[in-house]
């Protein structure tokens, strides 16, 4: 019977960088966004034009990951009971807990959305091998300390240049760390309580 372990695809996270079993690496940017709807038409035809220019200045392919989760205000609703249940003026207190019960109706309806935008950057080691100067390579080869790093440089060279892109655009980014790493591929496994705020406290030995 397969296990989880056989669905995932990578096989480590380390110093921020997703190795997977094929022994490619990947790097996960979070890019911010921009309020498209409210630029003049002007600024949206100058913004294509932008993002057409730096998708074309690529020489190497990417994936936008865009993620919909429902928006987690646990915490307010809590803080809601709370001053609730300590607020001694009877009418008050009925219309904060009509309140409350309006807040939780709407997202259970899913009407209040969160979208969380991300780049990954790929590379392979077989470009690293042949930037090497090595002229035979086996399939999957060996993941040695030398060529992960040998790689990780080439793949942050990426980075920096998708960076710079993303800013030309007015969009911001920034590379998520090993901790951030394992945090978003629970919340892809586990989206439900990811959507209520709950993290499991992930082992250090399991992200180097």
């Amino acid at each position: 019977m397969p296990s989880t372990q056989d669905f995932i695809q990578f096989d480590q996270i380390k110093d921020g960088v997703i190795i997977l079993k094929n022994k490619g690496l990947r790097t996960v940017l979070m890019v911010s966004s921009l309020n498209f709807a409210l630029k003049s038409f002007e600024e949206q035809n100058a913004i294509l034009y932008q993002f057409q220019n730096f998708l074309n200045s690529l020489d190497f392919s990417c994936q936008i990951l865009v993620q919909s989760r429902r928006l987690n205000i646990t915490g307010y609703l809590d803080k809601l009971a709370d001053i609730e249940t300590k607020e001694e003026n009877e009418l008050l207190q009925i219309q904060i807990t009509e309140y409350r019960k309006f807040i939780e109706q709407i997202v259970k309806g899913g009407s209040i959305m969160q979208k969380t935008f991300y780049v990954i950057v790929p590379f392979s080691i077989m470009e690293a091998q042949i930037f090497g100067g090595e002229a035979k390579m086996p399939k999957i080869p060996s993941l040695t300390e030398e060529m992960f790093q040998r790689g990780k440089s080439q793949l942050m060279q990426r980075v920096e240049f998708m960076a710079l892109g993303l800013r030309a655009c007015g969009l911001q980014s920034v590379p998520l760390t090993t901790l951030e790493l394992a945090e978003l591929f629970w919340a892809l496994h586990h989206p439900e309580e990811a959507e209520k705020g709950y993290y499991p406290e992930i082992p250090s030995e399991l992200v180097e």
